[in-house]
């Protein structure tokens, strides 16, 4: 089943990036946009894990999170990666609360290379992924709406880290929750 670590967003900031999603949609940009509901912070992207691996992902998660307390974060920021000029990804971007998972992540990469998964080779930069973009149809008028656009969220409290299972349906994908891991 393909898996991921992740911190969801409670439901009144998803109707925010709905707002928010709606209006870069009028720029006409060749976007597959994420349902409000599927955008989380992303620790860690699994991908195809084996039933009998799955409660090792879950202790995996239990270790990584010790010593974690509850945290609070806000959005704050849009913008592309790995640039406006070209950009594959449109994000929200994380500013209170970054330190903690700048602390985070490591220990979430160790644990779960102990039990075989590879490390990522990228930084982490705490983001939402809120749309990928399919072609450069459009992308200025994207980069002008999103320069533009001022975007932040009141702040919220982080109470736990979710292994989730991502289900590919025609009509997108869906997110179950699967083990909820509480901080501190």
């Amino acid at each position: 089943m393909r898996t991921f670590v992740a911190i969801e967003l409670p439901p009144e900031l998803t109707s925010q990036i709905d707002q928010l999603q709606t209006v870069l949609r009028k720029t006409g940009a060749d976007v597959s946009w994420v349902k409000s509901q599927n955008v989380h912070i992303t620790l860690k992207f699994l991908g195809e894990v084996k039933e009998e691996k799955i409660e090792d992902v879950y202790q995996a998660t239990e270790l990584s999170v010790k010593g974690i307390r509850k945290f609070q974060v806000n959005l704050q920021g849009l913008g592309g990666f790995p640039n406006m000029k070209r950009p594959r990804v449109i994000w929200i971007g994380v500013e209170k609360g970054k330190e903690i998972l700048a602390e985070l992540y490591p220990k979430v990469e160790e644990e779960f290379y102990k039990i075989g998964f590879a490390k990522e080779n990228r930084s982490f930069t705490p983001h939402l992924t809120i749309g990928r973009v399919k072609s450069p149809k459009n992308l200025e008028s994207l980069a002008a709406e999103i320069h533009k656009t001022t975007f932040e969220t009141e702040e919220f409290e982080v109470k736990e880290v979710v292994v989730m299972k991502s289900t590919l349906h025609p009509t997108g994908s869906v997110y179950t929750p699967m083990k909820k891991v509480l901080l501190s």
